[in-house]
């Protein structure tokens, strides 16, 4: 008992101190960071055009398409562009029986769908573009002509595109439409073809479209079409399943319907899409 109460002071005071003393914090271990395992990031760069390609157009797309051809280089110098312009259902034909082409531009959709039947088509065509079609006449317009029912009087000599031709089938739909008669004295296979025998003053007047005359105003003049008696033509293109280039094909085909594109083609006349 005398033990006890000579250490009953020093444990109070322990007690005291213990009671005074500020708490001792308690270190926490260090975090360990490690770097989070990574995996190579993805490229996401595109690899640009190159080679070459062929492009079979629609005859009226002659002047646009080789200034967009150009345009296209310049942005891809690595990339070079061929472009064989002709009449839309010439141009299927040739394509048809093994005509080497990455991209079609047709002047309607009939002889796209040519294409598309025989599985030729890599992928659902676009609408790239319209035009209007329009009546050409000699420069200076001899006879006279202003508007389509002069097609009919029997001393006009007229020029149409055959059966199958993209200008041939609108003008006969807008033929339709008037009632009127008209007897072509010939029928040709592209609208270049009808602008050239009236030039030539071989034909008195034809049916083309209002592009074909603004880039030959200097040798034929042009008679519009109102629009309650015309059709506007729409123009589709599509890359070709047998394209041995699809890549740059892919990125011609983009590009036509790009803004710098659309601006060359409206300054040829053809109509913005809506």
């Amino acid at each position: 008992m005398k033990i006890c109460r000579r250490l009953a002071p020093i444990v109070l005071g322990l007690l005291v101190v213990a009671a005074v003393s500020p708490s001792v914090a308690v270190a926490r271990p260090k975090k360990v960071t490690t770097k989070p395992r990574t995996t190579p990031a993805r490229s996401t760069t595109k690899t640009p055009p190159s080679g070459s390609i062929t492009v079979f157009a629609a005859a009226s797309l002659a002047a646009s398409f080789t200034d967009i051809a150009e345009a296209f280089e310049k942005l891809n110098p690595k990339a070079r562009v061929t472009v064989n312009f002709g009449g839309s259902s010439t141009l299927v034909a040739q394509i048809v029986n093994g005509a080497p082409a990455d991209v079609f531009a047709s002047a309607d959709a009939a002889n796209m769908e040519k294409l598309t039947a025989a599985k030729l088509v890599d992928a659902t065509p676009a609408i790239f573009t319209k035009n209007r079609p329009m009546i050409v006449v000699p420069r200076g317009n001899p006879l006279r002509i202003k508007s389509l029912a002069d097609l009919a009087r029997p001393e006009v000599i007229v020029a149409l595109g055959a059966p199958g031709v993209p200008v041939g089938d609108y003008s006969r739909q807008i033929l339709a439409r008037t009632g009127l008669e008209v007897k072509p004295k010939t029928l040709e296979a592209s609208v270049s073809a009808i602008v050239n025998k009236a030039a030539l003053r071989e034909i008195d007047a034809g049916i083309v479209y209002v592009t074909d005359v603004a880039i030959d105003d200097y040798r034929v003049d042009g008679v519009a079409i109102p629009d309650d008696e015309n059709v506007i033509a729409a123009y589709p293109i599509a890359v070709l399943s047998n394209s041995k280039n699809k890549l740059t094909a892919d990125a011609f085909a983009t590009f036509v319907q790009s803004s710098p594109a659309q601006a060359i083609l409206a300054k040829y006349k053809f109509l913005p899409l809506k």
